[in-house]
C-alpha cells in the first residue's frame, strides 16, 4: 500500500536512497554541483557493510587502472573533509611485511609500476624505527596513501556534518518502498525529487532486484576481531602480509605474483582457501582491529567459524611482535562481490542504482559517489 502523506514541501534535485559510504558520498558529489539532497536511510543510522570493516581507505593493492584512480581521488576527498567533519585519521600509510623473497618480486613489479608512484621499500634502520613490532622478513614496501578512520563513527559523523553544513536532509527509520519520479515512496510517505540513485550497499533485494540481479553478486562475509595487547604500543601505517600480495588484484594481476600465488597455495593452502589475508589497524584507545575472511554465499550467513579466527590470529603472530592480546571483540563483516569492482546503471530516467562489488567502499566510494551523480544527470537528458 503507498502513502499518500507528503514528508517534505521540498522538491529535492537528488534523493540518495541508502546512508552507507557510497550513499553519503552521492549526497556529497551532489552538494559539491549546488543540488538540493536529501538521504533516506532504513535503520536509525546505517549499521550495514560500512561500519562493519575497517574504516581503511586503501590505495595501494587496488585493481590497476581505473579503480586504482577511484582510490586515489577517494582518499584525497577523504583527507579534504575529515578534519571539517570532526573525524579523527588515527593512522596514515601501509607496511607490508614481506616475508618471502617471492613477495620482493612482487613489491619490486609494483613499485615499476603507475601505481607504486611515492610507494619504496625501507631500509632496515627505518623499519627498526618505524615498525619495530614487526617480526624479521625480506624487508618492508611502504605506501603513504593510507588513511584509517574509526568507521563506525566516521559514518555517522560525516552524516551528521551533510545535515549540520551542507544542508543535506536526512530521513532516517525510513524505508523507500518504490521510485515512480517525482516521487519516492516510502514507509513514512513519499518525496518529490527530480533525480534519485539508489545505493543499497548489501541489501540487492529491495529496490529494483532484477537489475541487481544482473550484477550475478554472492555475499561475502568476513572474520574480524578487535583485540587489545597487554602492552601498550602505537602503531605507525596499517600492517599487511604475503598473504595479501597473492590476493590484493594490484598486487596478484602482475604476471610477477604467479609464483608467490603458486606457494602460498601450497604452504598456506588453508588460509588461501578460506580467502584470508591480514590486515593490522590500531584504534585510539590502542586496541587492534585485524582480519579477515573471504566466504562467498548467495546469502549473508550469521554463523561464524572460530577455525577461521585462529588462522588469522596465527597469521598475525607471525607477522607483529608485540606479546600477549585479549580478544575482546568478535564479529562478521560482510558486502557483495562480483566480478566487476563496481556496479551502476540507470533502470529508467532519471534513476540510476549503484554499489561497490568488491568490499572497497571506503577506499572508493567518493569517487564512485561522483559517477553515480554523473550518471544520474545525464539520465534525464
Amino acid at each position: 500500500m503507498t502513502m499518500s502523506k507528503i514528508l517534505s514541501d521540498t522538491t529535492y534535485d537528488v534523493v540518495v536512497v541508502g546512508g552507507g559510504i557510497v550513499g553519503l558520498a552521492s549526497a556529497y558529489a551532489a552538494v559539491k554541483k549546488g543540488l538540493s539532497v536529501a538521504v533516506v536511510e532504513r535503520q536509525s543510522q546505517n549499521k550495514d557493510a560500512s561500519v562493519r570493516n575497517f574504516g581503511f581507505v586503501t590505495v595501494s593493492g587496488q585493481r590497476r587502472g581505473e579503480h586504482w584512480q577511484r582510490a586515489m581521488h577517494s582518499r584525497n576527498i577523504w583527507a579534504e573533509i575529515a578534519p571539517k567533519a570532526g573525524i579523527q585519521v588515527e593512522h596514515i600509510g601501509l607496511h607490508m611485511l614481506m616475508q618471502r623473497p617471492e613477495a620482493v618480486d612482487v613489491a619490486q613489479a609494483f613499485l615499476k609500476t603507475e601505481m607504486g608512484e611515492g610507494c619504496r621499500l625501507l631500509t632496515q634502520s627505518e623499519i627498526n624505527e618505524a615498525a619495530p613490532y614487526l617480526n624479521k622478513g625480506e624487508g618492508v614496501l611502504y605506501s603513504p596513501h593510507e588513511l584509517r578512520v574509526e568507521s563506525n563513527t566516521a559514518v555517522a559523523k560525516l552524516a551528521h556534518w551533510l545535515q549540520e553544513t551542507q544542508s543535506v536532509d536526512f530521513y532516517n527509520h525510513t524505508t523507500v518502498t518504490s521510485v515512480e519520479l517525482p516521487k519516492v515512496h516510502t514507509s513514512r510517505g513519499f518525496l518529490n525529487a527530480e533525480h534519485c540513485v539508489v545505493c543499497p550497499g548489501s541489501d540487492f533485494t529491495g529496490l529494483y532486484p532484477d537489475v541487481f540481479a544482473k550484477t550475478k553478486a554472492k555475499m561475502c562475509t568476513l572474520n574480524m576481531m578487535r583485540v587489545m595487547p597487554k602492552q601498550a604500543f602505537r602503531l605507525n601505517a596499517a600492517v599487511m602480509s604475503d598473504l595479501s600480495f597473492a590476493r590484493y588484484d594490484g598486487f596478484a594481476q602482475l604476471p610477477e605474483a604467479t609464483v608467490l600465488k603458486t606457494l602460498l597455495d601450497d604452504i598456506q593452502s588453508v588460509e588461501r582457501q578460506a580467502g584470508v589475508h591480514l590486515i593490522v589497524v590500531q584504534s585510539e584507545d590502542g586496541s587492534l582491529i585485524i582480519g579477515d575472511s573471504h566466504d562467498y554465499s548467495d546469502r549473508e550467513l550469521p554463523f561464524r567459524d572460530t577455525r577461521i579466527d585462529d588462522l588469522i590470529i596465527n597469521e598475525f603472530k607471525q607477522v607483529m611482535n608485540i606479546g600477549e592480546i585479549d580478544i575482546t571483540q568478535h564479529w562478521l563483516g560482510v558486502y557483495p562481490s562480483a566480478d566487476d569492482v563496481v556496479f551502476k546503471t540507470s533502470p529508467e530516467k532519471g534513476v540510476v542504482v549503484g554499489a561497490v562489488t568488491s568490499g572497497t567502499g571506503a577506499s572508493t566510494g567518493f569517487a564512485f559517489g561522483e559517477e553515480l551523480i554523473e550518471l544520474v544527470l545525464e539520465s534525464k537528458q
